[in-house]
């Protein structure tokens, strides 16, 4: 059972530490990839976070026109329930 253990702690240390004995260059190409990958991550939730704010817009306009066209009728409807004066 330590066996085991010996191996997973050796391929842990070999392939995902970050000792001195790093090269340099695959660090920084790593650290570019990392950065790019952030960057893409944050541009798609920008561009996801503009579409949500159009589309509440767009909403809110839609229910702003509704909110009137449903005043309209009701005007409508007032005034058609009134008895026509002079008759």
């Amino acid at each position: 059972m330590s066996d085991v253990k010996s191996e997973i702690d050796s391929d842990i240390e070999q392939n995902y530490s970050l000792n001195s004995t790093a090269d340099p260059k695959n660090m920084q190409e790593l650290s570019i990839y990392v950065q790019t990958l952030l960057q893409g991550v944050q541009d798609k939730f920008q561009t996801m976070s503009d579409q949500i704010i159009t589309k509440i817009d767009d909403m809110g306009t839609r229910l702003d026109e509704l909110e009137k066209s449903i005043g309209d009728l009701m005007q409508q409807a007032n005034m058609a329930d009134q008895p026509e004066m002079g008759k």
